[in-house]
């Protein structure tokens, strides 16, 4: 029972220092530029910017790839004026930024064919086939994957209701300012 246990180890010991190894051998530098914008992003990968995934943006418009920064709608006017400070460009025109949105599914007008429901990039999409769908807006990130899907346009995104557990302060416009 002993040597089993004993080989057992040596195998997971030299297993654990191969693979210590082989990180540090191949391991590969980011690009730090990318990680800077990726961070930025909201990370839904949702693909309405008309890349597969967040990073995936955030590459192209390292490279150079795309001009156009305010592809992003979940992330709004602030992520893009940020995404235009980090690049040292001027910031572009993008819809007036009314507050949160999510997505509201009139029930009455659902008619149960999930389309909706496969679009959903964060799954806020509840439902079964055949049976009107409501969206959790908890979850929602409002990236509007789900209207265009919908056969019957029974979704549409409206403002998130100010209540005692939605209200926020204001964020401060220099955080360098309060230090």
């Amino acid at each position: 029972m002993i040597e089993a246990v004993l080989s057992m180890g040596g195998l997971a010991l030299a297993a654990g220092l191969g693979l210590g190894f082989a990180a540090k051998k191949f391991h590969i530098e980011g690009d730090p530029k990318v990680d800077g914008l990726a961070a930025l992003l909201p990370a839904t990968n949702c693909g309405n910017c008309g890349f597969p995934g967040c990073r995936p943006y955030a590459e192209a418009m390292a490279k150079g790839e795309t001009t156009n920064i305010g592809l992003c709608s979940p992330g709004g006017v602030e992520t893009m004026e940020k995404i235009a400070a980090m690049l040292g460009i001027e910031p572009v025109e993008m819809e007036a930024d009314t507050g949160p949105k999510v997505a509201f599914v009139r029930e009455e007008e659902c008619i149960g064919c999930t389309a909706c429901i496969k679009a959903c990039p964060v799954d806020a999409i509840i439902g079964a086939n055949k049976q009107s769908h409501t969206v959790i807006a908890d979850m929602c990130t409002a990236c509007k994957a789900c209207i265009k899907p919908c056969p019957v346009d029974c979704i549409e995104m409206v403002a998130v209701p100010v209540t005692v557990y939605s209200w926020m302060w204001s964020k401060p416009e220099n955080s360098a300012s309060l230090h």
